[in-house]
C-alpha cells in the first residue's frame, strides 16, 4: 500500500491532491492562529489590561486557606455559597495587588533592589543577635516554602502600595467648625411635649368564635418546617494529635458501618460513641446542645430525609447527624392556636381605639396648641424617652407635631425647643482623632473607588467557569 502510495505521487492527480491537503492543513492552522483557537486564552481575568493567571489565582488561594481552621475549611467546602464568596474574594485580592502595582507603574515609581535588600535585612524573622543572618534567611524560606524571588516581589508591593496610596494615608487636619459640627449634632438636646396612648388602658369586649375565624384568615399562623434529627458524636479534644487521631480512625469505622447498612444506635453502641436524638428542630427552635455547631446545622437543613452527613469536624469531636424525619411547613389549626389568636385580636382592636385617640389629640394639638396628658421632657439623641420617639424628635423641625407609633403604645409629640451644648475645648479636642478618621475613610473609599474605574477588572468567564466556578 505505501509502495503504491510512493509510485503515485508523481502523477499529476496525486500532486494536486497534495495541494489541496496542504493547504487544508496550511488554513486549518492560520484560522487556529487567527481566531485564538491554536493555544487558548488561560488569562483569569485582566485588571486595567494586566492579566491575571490561574497560577496567581491558585497561590492566593493556597494562602488563603492555609490561613483557615480545618473547621473554617470544612464548613467552605460544604456550603456553596460561602464558597462562591471565598473565590471571589481570591479574585477581588489579586486584583487589587495588580491594580496598585499598575498605577504606580503609570505613575513611574520604582523601588530599587537596594530598598528590598535593606527591608530584607531589617525583618526579625532573619536575624540572629540583632544582625541578618543568611542561614535564618534560608531556613525561613526552607520552613514557608517561599523562594527570595517571593519575598522580594511581597516587600516590593508593600513599598508600591505605601507610595500609591499616599493621599490617603497623610492625615487630615480637622477643621474646627467640622470638630464642632459634629460636637453640638451628638450633643445637642430637645425640649418635647409627649402625650401617651397605651393600648393596654383599652377594654374590649370578649370576641366571638366567627370573629375570631375571620380575623385567623387574614393572619393565619405557620407552623415552620421542622426535622427529626439523630447523631453520633466521637468526643476528642482536637488540638491534641493523638486524641484526633484516633477519634478520627474510630469515626472513619462508624463510617463505613453506616454505610454498610447499620443503625446510629447501633453503630454508637459499638464503637463507644455518644448517640442523641432531637425532635421538632427548626430554624426557629434548636435544641439546647452544645454539638450542634453552626456547621452541623447546616448540615441538619440541607440533607433529604433520611440520609447521613459526611464526618463534621467539630472542637468537641467528629460528628455525624442523620435527618430521621421531615414535617413541611404547613397551617396551623384554628383550635390549636385559638388562644393566641384571641390575644392578637384583642390587641389589633386595642390598637385601632388607640390611633382614633391619639388623633383626637393631635388634632386638638394642631388647632389649639394644647395637649391632654402631656409630659415635658428633655431628650438627647440617645435617652430620655422611647427609641422611636427620639428618633422622630431629631429627624423633624422645632414646631413639628406628630404621632408615633411603637409595639404597644402610640406617641402624640410635639417638638418644643433645641438647646445647644456648651463647647468643651477638651471634648473637642478628644472628638477631633475621630472626625480625622471619618474623613480618611471617605477618601480612601473615594481613592479606591477611582482606582476601580481607572483599572475594571474583567473576568474571562469561560476560564472562570472551567478552573474555579
Amino acid at each position: 500500500m505505501l509502495e503504491y502510495l510512493r509510485n503515485a505521487a508523481d502523477k499529476p492527480l496525486a500532486k494536486v491532491l497534495m495541494g489541496i491537503l496542504i493547504f487544508s492543513f496550511v488554513g486549518w492552522g492560520v484560522a487556529e492562529w487567527v481566531f485564538g483557537l491554536a493555544s487558548s486564552d488561560t488569562t483569569l481575568a485582566r485588571v486595567g489590561g494586566e492579566k491575571i493567571s490561574i497560577q496567581q489565582y491558585n497561590n492566593m488561594r493556597s494562602n488563603e486557606l492555609a490561613n483557615m481552621s480545618r473547621e473554617e475549611q470544612r464548613e467552605l467546602y460544604s456550603n456553596p455559597v460561602k464558597m462562591s464568596d471565598f473565590q471571589n474574594g481570591v479574585i477581588k485580592k489579586i486584583a487589587s495587588v495588580q491594580r496598585i502595582s499598575k498605577h504606580a507603574d503609570d505613575l513611574g515609581y520604582v523601588v530599587s533592589d537596594h530598598r528590598i535588600a535593606n527591608d530584607i535585612r531589617a525583618i526579625p524573622q532573619f536575624q540572629e543577635n540583632g544582625k541578618f543572618s543568611t542561614a535564618a534567611f534560608d531556613v525561613v524560606l526552607q520552613n514557608s516554602g517561599l523562594t527570595e524571588s517571593d519575598v522580594a516581589n511581597d516587600l516590593r508591593i508593600k513599598a508600591l502600595h505605601e507610595m500609591v496610596n499616599v493621599p490617603t494615608t497623610t492625615q487630615i487636619e480637622t477643621p474646627r467648625f467640622a470638630t464642632v459640627a459634629a460636637y453640638n449634632a451628638r450633643n445637642t438636646k430637645r425640649e418635647i411635649n409627649m402625650a401617651t396612648v397605651k393600648f393596654s388602658t383599652f377594654k374590649t369586649q370578649k370576641p366571638t368564635d366567627e370573629e375570631l375565624r375571620n380575623f385567623y384568615t387574614a393572619h393565619p399562623h405557620h407552623v415552620a418546617e421542622s426535622r427529626d434529627i439523630s447523631y453520633v458524636i466521637v468526643p476528642a479534644a482536637m488540638d491534641k494529635p493523638d486524641e484526633y487521631e484516633t477519634a478520627l480512625k474510630t469515626a472513619q469505622k462508624m463510617e463505613d458501618d453506616i454505610i454498610g447498612g447499620e443503625k446510629l444506635s447501633a453503630v454508637a453502641k459499638t464503637h463507644n460513641a455518644k448517640f442523641v436524638q432531637h425532635t421538632g428542630v427548626s430554624t426557629e427552635k434548636l435544641p439546647d446542645d452544645k454539638n450542634l455547631t453552626e456547621s452541623v446545622v447546616a448540615n441538619i437543613f440541607e440533607l433529604a430525609p433520611e440520609t447521613e452527613s459526611e464526618l463534621i469536624e467539630t472542637k468537641a469531636g467528629f460528628v455525624i447527624v442523620r435527618v430521621d424525619k421531615v414535617i413541611p411547613e404547613h397551617t396551623a389549626e384554628f383550635d390549636s392556636v385559638k388562644k393566641e389568636i384571641a390575644a392578637e385580636w384583642t390587641k389589633a382592636e386595642q390598637e385601632k381605639m388607640a390611633y382614633v385617640r391619639a388623633n383626637e389629640l393631635l388634632v386638638e394639638l394642631n388647632e389649639n396648641g394644647k395637649l391632654q396628658g402631656a409630659k415635658k421632657l428633655t431628650v438627647s439623641r440617645t435617652d430620655g424617652a422611647p427609641m422611636p420617639v427620639l428618633v422622630e424628635t431629631f429627624k423633624n423641625k422645632i414646631g413639628n407635631n406628630s404621632i408615633v407609633s411603637d409595639t404597644d403604645a402610640f406617641y402624640v409629640v410635639n417638638i418644643a425647643d433645641e438647646k445647644l451644648p456648651e463647647i468643651n475645648d477638651k471634648k473637642l479636642d478628644e472628638l477631633k482623632p475621630e472626625i480625622a478618621n471619618m474623613a480618611m475613610r471617605h477618601l480612601d473609599a473615594d481613592y479606591n473607588a477611582y482606582l476601580e474605574r481607572k483599572y475594571p477588572t474583567k473576568i474571562n468567564e469561560k476560564i472562570y467557569n472551567r478552573f474555579v466556578k
